[in-house]
């Protein structure tokens, strides 16, 4: 299983929000260049970065931080936040992303996203943020109907390898994961699931190893220092 420390960027600062609300926001650091060099540095084989922005308002404004970290690492990184079109995902690739994550773009144009699946294959992945089941867009501003297990399943069967599943309600708040909703998605589907959202504990990364998940996000538990990543990463190594 891969750890991914997550890198999320507002206003080109390190940031973490709580269950997604931009009025609940701590800043962590002015250099997220940095931030990406330290996580590297640590032992990270692989960085999730997202741009708060873009999710919220389709702004660019980060693009500038998030090339600079894909020129500062050696490290792949992955990104999302605002991606709704091929001209986005085309300017990541180009600027050295290695894998794009749409979101929104999976409820509101399908057929784009099936379209783009063919050209990009495996450096699209998809982001499903999900509230009490039902999927949320548009940075988690507006939660819909759509059943969050169903359209997993379509993805699968789009092409899609790879999803980052998040339960909103968990994220942030350092209470662990949904691990109900993996075990689920494992048994119905065989995409690799990236879980997202409370991971918080040692235990919390032995289990989520154990239902053999492809990676894990951890973001508030490291920058709140509830979580040592190198002894997170050393449990993985072990089991």
């Amino acid at each position: 299983m891969i750890l991914f420390p997550a890198i999320d960027i507002k206003d080109n600062k390190c940031v973490r929000l709580v269950q997604g609300k931009f009025d609940n926001m701590n800043v962590y650091s002015d250099d997220p260049v940095e931030m990406a060099k330290r996580w590297e540095g640590m032992g990270a084989e692989y960085l999730h970065v997202v741009d708060l922005d873009g999710a919220k308002n389709e702004g660019f404004q980060n693009r500038i931080s998030i090339e600079k970290i894909a020129n500062a690492i050696k490290i792949p990184m992955q990104t999302g936040g605002g991606i709704r079109n091929e001209e986005r995902i085309k300017n990541l690739i180009d600027i050295g992303v290695q894998r794009v994550i749409v979101g929104t773009m999976a409820i509101e144009n399908q057929k784009l996203l099936k379209e783009l699946t063919k050209i990009y294959k495996e450096k699209i992945a998809v982001s499903i943020d999900a509230y009490k089941g039902k999927v949320a867009v548009r940075g988690w501003q507006s939660v819909g109907d759509t059943d969050s297990v169903d359209i997993c399943k379509f993805l699968e069967e789009i092409g899609i390898k790879t999803i980052v599943y998040t339960d909103i309600s968990k994220d942030g708040m350092l209470s662990g994961p949904n691990f109900d909703i993996y075990e689920e998605l494992s048994n119905k589907t065989n995409l690799d699931i990236i879980a997202s959202g409370g991971v918080t504990t040692i235990s919390d990364i032995e289990k989520l190893n154990k239902m053999n998940m492809y990676g894990a996000i951890i973001g508030k538990a490291l920058y709140d220092n509830k979580l040592d990543f190198k002894e997170a990463l050393k449990t993985i190594e072990k089991q």
